[in-house]
């Protein structure tokens, strides 16, 4: 059988690629302290949200609520919906996104492409505001008493959480269980807190680092509109019930500016990362000098920057919204150089 770190040398499905994510070394102190980023967008769809993309079928699949032929409804940003766009292909449900104009429109693309049908809430007044709570909404009512269809409810469903416990014997075996920070995004708070909750069962001692947009509420406000797609809690929308205040060690909040001059920063080393992604290795660049002398931090990396072309990586786009500060991309840039000096 294989090990946790390694799949077989030939699959059958797009699912068994599923996992598996490499270790990036992005930084390194003088002190030796490490900056690891797992990089989920190494998964197929190019996202760890696959990940609980499956674990929610597979959950449904076995308490019977879904069926051959059967149908998936969920609300999405993006990320969850091509998870939940590969899955349904593969085992031949249906499935129908409920999304908004805010979310990315390459993923909002691919999603189609991957056969998915897309129902926008929005469309009488496409702009770029966030539309969360309607959304689910939508995504609820339509599934409400039709036989073997399901809303997955990725904000409050268990088996989003599952869906990522195989990151954390990945990360406890890859480092031989030596981790001081676990730092994420929290949106629907499955990412962070299930791969925290089954690394707390494998290893001790390490302290999780919570994320999210200026503009966000789970860990308090003021709300308004923010730019990073697929994170955080925005107004009118709730705090979903796999964000686990228990589990958050401490809970911190980063602007638009700041993550997408990061992503900006971190693509002159070769690496593309998304939005939110951004806002997470912008807070461990800051944090990383100021730790205890060879500790570890680790960063999940939700997913890539392929799908921000037309966003973050974009001076028109940005400069339109008063989010392009180059001045910061070159402060960013030049730390990043000097901890990567020290590898």
């Amino acid at each position: 059988m294989p090990g946790v770190l390694q799949r077989p040398a030939v699959v059958s499905r797009i699912s068994d690629l599923i996992g598996y994510t490499p270790l990036l070394e992005l930084a390194t102190t003088e002190t030796g302290n490490r900056l690891l980023l797992k990089l989920e967008m190494f998964n197929p769809t190019g996202t760890a949200k696959i990940r609980m993309a499956r674990a929610m079928i597979d959950a449904a699949e076995a308490a019977g609520e879904l069926r051959s032929g059967g149908r998936i409804i969920e609300s999405t940003s993006g990320n969850t919906g091509l998870g939940l766009s590969v899955i349904a292909a593969e085992r031949g449900y249906t499935f129908t996104a409920v999304v908004d104009h805010h979310a990315a429109a390459d993923k909002l693309r691919t999603m189609k492409v991957l056969g998915a049908e897309l129902v926008y809430v929005d469309d009488d007044s496409p702009g770029e505001e966030l539309h969360t709570a309607a959304r689910e909404e939508l995504a609820e009512d339509m599934a409400r008493d039709q036989d073997n269809t399901i809303f997955t409810e990725q904000h409050n469903n268990p088996a989003n959480g599952v869906g990522y416990f195989p990151v954390a014997h990945e990360l406890a075996e890859a480092l031989d269980g030596r981790i001081d920070i676990l730092i994420g995004a929290v949106g629907t708070g499955g990412g962070l807190c299930g791969t925290g909750r089954e690394l707390s069962k494998l290893i001790t001692g390490f302290t999780t680092i919570g994320v999210e947009p200026k503009g966000s509420i789970a860990f308090g406000g003021p709300a308004h509109d923010y730019h990073q797609s697929g994170t955080g809690t925005p107004e009118g929308a709730e705090i979903g019930a796999l964000v686990d205040f228990d589990l958050i060690d401490e809970g911190v909040k980063v602007g638009d500016i700041e993550a997408f001059a990061t992503c900006r920063a971190v693509a002159r080393t070769g690496l593309l990362i998304g939005g939110s992604a951004g806002g997470v290795v912008h807070e461990a660049l800051t944090r990383l000098p100021l730790l205890p002398p060879g500790a570890t931090m680790v960063a999940l990396i939700n997913d890539g920057g392929e799908k921000y072309m037309d966003t973050v990586f974009n001076d028109n786009w940005m400069a339109e919204r008063n989010l392009l500060d180059p001045t910061l991309e070159r402060e960013v840039e030049e730390r990043l150089t000097k901890l990567r000096r020290n590898r």
